[in-house]
């Protein structure tokens, strides 16, 4: 008599942490650099339009980043989480029928954005600053983008569902293919160029959701095709709260840590504006540092969400420990060097953007102050997306709270006291170390545990403890 046959390994929960943590980073971190091409490719298309134009998209720009933050690394997050988790469990029933619940709450939340932004998107725009020709041609790409945010949503959403089943390289292969197709429509668009006429702003905005439909159509096809791990389910479609529940109860809370960077920076921008353009620009290069290393640790830790969502589903917890601390060590050391290696040569860096000889100097301070302390909001990054691997975020997005109180007041405080700017800059690396240990503190000291539904469906924590 044959022996039984064994179940098929699953190497999300029993290959080799850092080879299985790498081996779906980089697929991320190819795509990401692509969306980084895509926004220094669509400045310089819409520079040709006008100066008026591109000061339209510096103003319609956060605006844009918070939807796609929103949908993609906090809800997508949420959907990634709660497939990964049922997989994890050995349930693809539940894994399809949450697949089913993500794609509704992609068009619920995609028709509130759109009703939103397009009833009070010009208000907005115009407490912004926006004034004349420029808040003008912001509406009009407003329209159009935020007309067709179901769009972004479906988009983002159908790639969290990918990512949860361990599938990192077609959401990212759609990244790279939104990234040309955008480039050439929205240039082509927006410019007018062989028989296609001149749309500006409207049409640069148009060959965004161009590109976003062909990436979805692409992902709809192969979830419903059956090519994936998991399949929608339509037919029969019943909606069940706990479903629902089990998805926004990461998504949502983690929609806060979006939000709260951008008021951070947004506060910061206002501390600093008292000391001049230099000093302002200074910080606007920072910020683009730190946006180019938060998308290496954003590649590294979305590739941790569905290692951990699996060891948790699984009953695995000290599997889904190691694999938090493994990505935090990871993007610690990662950024942290390539922080630290603008800090001690920031030259290079700086004259990509300014040969200003007064905004050099204040930027060449700005990160010799604060660049070392990137490595810390690589940490927080690692923490807050090992956080949704593992159900619970609220303790990364306190952490995120508790670095914007902190900027508040320390802020309040060196203005009474008519502090330099160089004080400020220290403010903001000692609030970076705050928000990484806060961040690790959170993962260290919050119990996690494998969900299980009891009679009625709903969720609770399983009684066994962690070993």
């Amino acid at each position: 008599m044959p022996p039984p046959a064994q179940p098929a390994a699953n190497p999300l929960l029993d290959g080799p942490i850092l080879r299985i943590l790498l081996s779906l980073a980089w697929p991320n971190a190819i795509a990401f650099s692509a969306g980084t091409f895509v926004a220094i490719a669509e400045t310089s298309y819409i520079g040709r339009i006008g100066v008026e134009a591109l000061a339209a998209m510096a103003l319609v720009f956060p605006c844009v980043m918070l939807t796609m933050s929103m949908s993609g690394a906090a809800m997508g997050g949420g959907v990634a989480s709660a497939i990964a988790r049922a997989l994890g469990a050995d349930d693809r029933d539940r894994a399809e029928s949450l697949a089913t619940h993500a794609l509704l709450i992609a068009v619920i939340f995609g028709l509130i954005f759109m009703l939103g932004m397009l009833a009070g998107g010009p208000r907005l725009l115009e407490l912004l600053g926006g004034r004349g020709n420029v808040l003008a041609q912001a509406i009009a790409y407003n329209q159009v983008y935020f007309g067709g945010a179901v769009l972004t949503w479906l988009l983002n959403i159908m790639a969290g569902i990918l990512r949860g089943t361990g599938n990192m390289k077609l959401p990212s292969l759609m990244i790279v293919n939104s990234a040309i197709c955008q480039t050439i429509l929205g240039g082509t668009l927006g410019l007018g160029l062989g028989p296609i006429p001149r749309f500006g702003m409207p049409g640069v905005a148009a060959g965004t959701l161009i590109a976003f439909s062909i990436n979805i159509a692409i992902m709809a096809w192969y979830l419903f095709s059956g090519r994936g791990r998991i399949t929608p389910r339509l037919r029969g479609f019943r909606m069940q709260r706990p479903l629902f529940v089990d998805i926004l109860k990461v998504g949502m809370v983690a929609c806060f840590s979006p939000l709260q960077n951008a008021l951070t920076n947004l506060i910061f921008t206002h501390m600093l504006a008292v000391f001049g353009t230099a000093v302002l620009a200074a910080y606007g290069i920072g910020a683009r540092l730190e946006y180019v290393l938060a998308t290496i640790a954003f590649s590294v830790g979305i590739g941790s969400v569905p290692m951990i969502g699996v060891a948790i589903g699984a009953g695995r917890i000290p599997r889904a420990r190691r694999v938090a601390w493994t990505t935090g060590l990871v993007a610690l050391v990662v950024v942290g060097g390539l922080a630290c290696a603008v800090a001690l040569f920031p030259d290079p860096w700086v004259s990509l953007f300014t040969d200003n000889a007064e905004a050099h100097a204040a930027s060449r301070q700005f990160l010799r102050t604060v660049a070392p302390f990137y490595a810390f909001i690589g940490l927080a990054s690692a923490m807050y997306f090992s956080s949704q691997g593992s159900g619970d975020v609220l303790g990364p997005v306190l952490a995120q709270t508790a670095r914007l109180l902190f900027i508040i007041l320390g802020g309040w405080y060196l203005t009474s006291q008519a502090a330099t700017a160089e004080s400020f800059f220290m403010l903001t690396a000692a609030s970076m170390i705050l928000l990484g240990l806060l961040s690790w503190a959170a993962v260290a000291f919050t119990r996690w545990g494998p969900r299980s539904r009891d009679a009625k469906g709903s969720l609770s924590l399983a009684s066994a403890a962690e070993k």
